[in-house]
């Protein structure tokens, strides 16, 4: 009898240890010293599964509307689209590729023949002998608003110019608004520049923002000027032009097209 109580005392000792060591298990978040495929699991530290942070947000290009510098000049690489839809250098029909250094919007009648459609490599438009060119980085639209700019450029200025018919003789300051932003496809109406104060969203674009009030409006595209007034240009010409950005913009409520 003495001899068979000592298995019967090991056995229990055997069960209280498992017992013990399923509980201590279970008490710190991990799995019982023996699962049901009768091997033993390693106890996981306890707690919540640690969170993956999210990857930060880009912040969203937003094109400058204001600068301390008149200087328009350019030197970079300038590209032509085709009327097939090709890209390719481009070479000034009025100094064979010598593309001029210009500050202020260009005289009238001296803007090349044809309007091409220029480009530009990255995200804001350049001066390239008095026409604007595109950012290739810049959405088709926005880029067919300098394109359609550049088609009255160097056109009079006319009080109410532009409003009729998007065809006129010359445009005021919201006629050449509503003429280039028409062409980008944004405008199937001309607007007057108390009209364009509740055009679009309210703020800054991306790409393009009016500046307008009761009786003046303007457009920055993708960091230049299109404007009919020369104020903070050294050219002193009047009419639809494109030209230096404004040190500040005050006294004018500030929109952009939805989306741009």
């Amino acid at each position: 009898m003495r001899f068979r109580a000592v298995p019967a005392v090991l056995c229990g000792i055997f069960v209280a240890m498992v017992l013990s060591a399923n509980a201590f298990a279970s008490s710190n978040g991990g799995v019982p010293a023996t699962g049901a495929s009768g091997h033993t699991a390693t106890a996981s530290p306890g707690g919540a599964a640690p969170t993956v942070p999210a990857p930060a947000k880009k912040p969203s290009y937003t094109a400058p509307v204001t600068s301390n510098s008149t200087n328009l000049a350019y030197s970079g690489p300038v590209y032509e689209r085709t009327a097939g839809g090709q890209v390719v250098p481009y070479v000034s029909a009025q100094a064979s590729g010598e593309l001029k250094s210009l500050t202020g919007g260009a005289a009238a009648g001296q803007i090349a023949v044809g309007r091409p459609e220029l480009l530009v490599p990255g995200r804001t438009a350049r001066y390239v002998g008095g026409l604007a060119a595109a950012p290739m980085a810049a959405p088709p639209n926005v880029q067919k608003i300098v394109w359609a700019g550049n088609q009255i450029v160097g056109d009079p200025y006319i009080w109410g110019g532009g409003h009729a018919s998007f065809k006129s003789p010359g445009y005021d300051c919201s006629g050449t608004v509503s003429f280039a932003l028409h062409g980008g496809h944004l405008l199937s109406t001309p607007e007057d520049s108390s009209e364009f104060m509740g055009f679009g969203s309210h703020g800054v674009g991306g790409w393009v923002t009016i500046f307008t009030n009761s009786g003046h409006a303007y457009m920055t595209v993708a960091g230049l000027r299109l404007d009919t007034s020369s104020a903070d240009d050294p050219s002193n010409q009047q009419g639809p032009r494109w030209r230096p950005l404004r040190p500040a913009n005050p006294g004018f409520r500030v929109r952009h097209p939805n989306g741009y």
